[in-house]
């Protein structure tokens, strides 16, 4: 039963969502969905659950949550700022803390008074405040006429615009987010928080065991957990919107929420995406990786330092090593994408019967098929042609690309370097985090390299 709605392929605008949960201690399989916080599966919960989320129980538990922009999701657990998250969405602060003497990767981290708690130097985390549905105004942007390119730029400068403005009313973070690919434009406001300090981690071998044999395997025996506190004006922040911790934990047959910030899904794409993803993107970025990781093993060898610096980085390979593999058996499974095409040859012989649907919609597949046929001629190509894993080369293209952008009216500009964004892009382009010399020449050069075998030396 599919009870998600479906979320944007967007990666750097995640969603916060809300997903139900039925716990039972017994492995019974928890109820598919995922939904944002204005559209609760209300009616389904009052049916199956007898419970009613009210608009103050679901503002207390958005208010409760945090995104943590460089990935991953966390919450309040304390009137007083602390913040609950996982291990391994705090490993990267832990590494950028840590030095040749301290490594707080591999020791952990308590600090037994506020005053010991570490500043991490670029972590910036973020509280949903306010959803404003802006469909209309960002489709208002497209005019009868436009080619599907004008259409794209029109859409763009109206969200430019949006945040712009909304930045300068409230002196809030304000993204225009996607959802349902286009069908629907949200302008989340976020509350932003960049003084943050980390308060207490576990040494890696209890946050880590099991280590990568162990990952993505459930139940899972470790310590995933760390927690930092978030301050403003040099005093950690009081909030009334907080999780109260429960020592008894859940209990048989309670209902569960967790609520956070997903990626997406892919559960919508048609069969010639789904095939462009077995039959190229798995496979490129599978080999990536794989390099990637030799490159990085082969650095760490030699020795301690150089291996604590490049232990973080491996650990986000193979734990998206593992994830993409695992998601390129299901699409090499036959069986599942045979189920895949019959579900959508039936959908689209509905859109066929209905002539207004296939006045409409009826060429929709089609024409995503060419366009992904247009897409993989030169994809291999733009690939490569970026330097991945490095920092400096990041940063050097952030710096370029940032004198070329700001230039432009705002309307015009590439997403990233908006006004209403470039607060947080020189807030993470000045970051005191360290930078090794060593590291990012054996990155670059494996990465060159990498381009070189791929693309070969004929390659402008």
């Amino acid at each position: 039963m599919n009870l998600s709605k479906g979320l944007t392929r967007n990666w750097g605008k995640v969603l916060v969502g809300l997903i139900a949960l039925f716990f039972f201690v017994a492995a019974k399989l928890p109820d598919e969905g995922m939904w944002t916080f204005d559209n609760p599966p209300v009616k389904q919960l009052q049916e199956k659950y007898h419970f009613t989320p009210t608009q103050a129980w679901l503002d207390h538990v958005r208010l409760s949550s945090i995104r943590f922009n460089n990935g991953g999701s966390g919450s309040f657990v304390s009137p007083n700022g602390l913040v609950m998250t996982n291990h391994h969405v705090a490993v990267g602060q832990l590494q950028k803390l840590s030095t040749e003497k301290i490594d707080y990767v591999a020791t952990g981290f308590y600090a037994k008074t506020q005053g010991d708690e570490l500043k991490c130097p670029d972590l910036e985390l973020n509280v949903l405040t306010s959803m404003e549905n802006v469909t209309d105004k960002v489709l208002s942007a497209v005019k009868k006429g436009m080619s599907e390119e004008e259409a794209l730029k029109a859409r763009k400068a109206m969200i430019a615009k949006i945040e712009k403005e909304s930045l300068k009313k409230t002196g809030l973070r304000s993204d225009v987010i996607s959802l349902y690919h286009g069908g629907e434009y949200w302008l989340y406001r976020y509350k932003k928080y960049t003084d943050v300090r980390l308060v207490f981690a576990p040494e890696r071998q209890a946050a880590y065991f099991g280590g990568d044999f162990d990952n993505f395997t459930y139940p899972r025996y470790d310590l995933d957990v760390a927690f930092f506190r978030v301050y403003e004006n040099g005093k950690p922040v009081k909030t009334q919107n907080y999780f109260k911790w429960n020592s008894q934990g859940a209990k048989e047959g309670e209902l569960v929420f967790v609520s956070g910030n997903p990626g997406s899904t892919d559960r919508l794409f048609t069969m010639a995406q789904l095939k462009y993803q077995r039959d190229f993107r798995y496979p490129l970025l599978l080999k990536y990786i794989k390099k990637r990781i030799a490159i990085l093993r082969e650095y760490a060898k030699k020795g301690p330092e150089q291996q604590r610096r490049a232990l973080v980085q491996i650990f986000g390979l193979e734990n998206a090593k593992k994830a993409l593999t695992g998601e390129y058996h299901g699409l090499l499974d036959k069986s599942l994408m045979a189920k895949r095409a019959e579900q959508e040859k039936a959908f689209r012989e509905k859109i066929a019967q209905n002539p207004q649907w296939q006045a409409q919609y009826g060429d929709a597949w089609d024409t995503i098929e060419k366009v992904i046929s247009k897409d993989a001629e030169t994809a291999k190509a733009r690939f490569y042609h970026g330097i991945r894993g490095s920092r400096l080369a990041s940063l050097a293209q952030t710096i370029v690309r940032y004198v070329v952008e700001v230039k432009k009216p705002d309307k015009e500009r590439l997403d990233g370097y908006h006004d209403s964004q470039l607060e947080t892009l020189k807030y993470n382009l000045f970051s005191p985090a360290p930078i090794y010399m060593d590291l990012e020449e054996a990155s670059i050069a494996g990465g060159l390299q990498m381009a070189l075998e791929e693309l070969g030396p004929t390659d402008p």
